[in-house]
């Protein structure tokens, strides 16, 4: 899997497992997703998918490097996307 491929499965497992907010973004703390049996059979590195997410703004938490137990709390935003424009059929 590459890069980007893991950061949609990630996308996808926050969906699954954090909570949906009022403008449409999703939160669910590092903890839930690290203990997660799930995650831990799809992502080899949680940290480093969480790391390229931000980079790509996909996701928002705070600080650089989250460490299981220290960071349990720490609550991970994947951010609202927009829908794609509805195409109109001529």
């Amino acid at each position: 899997m590459n890069v980007d491929e893991e950061v949609e499965r990630l996308k996808e497992e926050i969906q699954r497992l954090g909570q949906i907010q009022s403008d449409g973004s999703y939160k669910v703390t590092f903890g839930v997703l690290f203990n997660d049996d799930r995650c831990a059979n799809i992502f080899e590195a949680l940290v480093g998918t969480l790391r390229a997410a931000k980079k790509r703004k996909v996701v928002a938490y705070d600080g650089e490097l989250l460490l299981q137990g220290v960071h349990d709390n720490v609550e991970i935003i994947l951010k609202a996307t927009t829908p794609p424009a509805a195409q109109s059929s001529n």
